[in-house]
């Protein structure tokens, strides 16, 4: 007789879980009224009933290892119909940030970012006093020319040798937590090809957001999520684009307001702050069908609207306020930047890494099935 499978519940992972926002998993008897009118869930990825069972049992070694916790993509029609109130939907989201901390490396940043109710001011604070601190030690803020220069006060090289360090942290973070993912998963179910042919294969879903217009409840959220996909995408072919226009084509800075780059980075911005305005206003006006929001939440809707008007208002003020006044939100903003850099594989924003490897190893395993 084949021996029985080892179970090993968590206590400690319980106990997180329910200050996490998941204390009402314990209310659920099993009916599975959440699986049977969620659209996203299939014989092979049943969700969320089993992992809700294992989070009230504490078994965090099998919601490590099942992708399916990424699949969910909290359109809490399971929620909705609920009979017990059990609230499944926030119940994944509380599991989906625990094992955003187990997967993190270094612990330390991820349990920083993951207790962010009350480590904020270290998260938003300390990035800001680092760089008016390394300004103040590198030349006193002072000011050679009117109107103002940024670059005269930061120059290229301070930026790069902030943030390329600070790119390549969170570059080698999140590859160490892709890697424990994807071997977790593949230990479980056999793929068919590499991570290459898999984020091929779902590319086009991810850039399009296809699997949300499959929900009922959170639909209203899909346009705000795709908004601020491209918000942030255009940020990053901003920035890109920007240092290819000073190191390789040597172009001064500021840029003109009409530039392409400039534009390019306007309209990112612009994306970025109506698609959290649209998130916000939807969750504060529906919860029951938007999801709890907690600091987990809270913390990079807190960053991006930081960023995006920070951004704004270091451009803008450059022209229009005084020079200490726009140095002041300029710093602020080179600040916001770090911790988006910092932060980026231990907070909400990993969902995006974790959510597009879950969904080519289902594209990959589906492939094989059907082989």
């Amino acid at each position: 007789m084949a021996p029985a499978p080892g179970i090993s519940p968590v206590r400690a992972f319980r106990e997180a879980l329910a200050r996490r926002g998941g204390a009402a998993a314990a209310r659920c008897f099993q009916c599975a009224t959440c699986s049977a009118v969620c659209d996203l869930s299939s014989a092979e990825t049943v969700f969320p009933r089993r992992q809700v069972l294992w989070a009230q049992w504490g078994l965090a070694d099998r919601l490590r290892a099942d992708p399916s916790v990424w699949l969910c993509h909290q359109c809490n029609d399971c929620t909705a119909r609920c009979p017990r109130d059990a609230r499944p939907g926030d119940a994944l989201q509380a599991i989906r940030a625990l094992l955003v901390e187990d997967l993190g490396a270094p612990r330390f940043m991820a349990r920083l970012v993951g207790r962010a109710e009350v480590t904020w001011p270290v998260l938003l604070v300390v990035p800001v006093l680092f760089w008016a601190l390394l300004i103040r030690g590198v030349n006193g803020f002072q000011v050679p020319r009117t109107p103002l220069v940024y670059s005269d006060v930061v120059p290229q090289w301070m930026i790069y040798a902030v943030f390329l360090p600070a790119a390549a942290f969170a570059a080698l973070a999140a590859v160490v937590g892709a890697r424990r993912a994807w071997a977790a998963w593949g230990a479980g179910a056999r793929r068919n090809g590499g991570l290459a042919r898999g984020l091929a294969a779902v590319a086009l879903d991810i850039l399009g957001h296809k699997r949300f217009s499959t929900c009922t409840a959170a639909r209203p959220r899909r346009l705000g999520h795709l908004l601020l996909l491209w918000g942030f995408l255009g940020a990053l072919a901003t920035t890109t684009l920007l240092g290819i226009l000073i190191d390789v084509l040597g172009v001064h800075t500021p840029l003109p307001q009409l530039h392409p780059v400039k534009l390019l980075g306007n309209l990112s911005a612009v994306l970025l702050g109506v698609g959290v305005v649209m998130l916000a206003v939807n969750r504060a006006g529906n919860e029951a069908a938007a999801g709890a929001s907690k600091a987990f939440d809270v913390f990079l809707v807190a960053l991006v609207v930081l960023l995006v008007f920070s951004g704004v208002g270091a451009e803008l003020g450059r022209l229009w306020l005084p020079a200490p006044a726009a140095l002041a939100i300029y710093v602020v903003h080179l600040g916001m930047v770090l911790s988006l850099f910092l932060t980026f594989p231990f907070s909400k924003l990993a969902h995006a890494l974790y959510r597009t490897l879950a969904m080519a190893h289902e594209r990959l395993t589906a492939d094989r099935r059907q082989s």
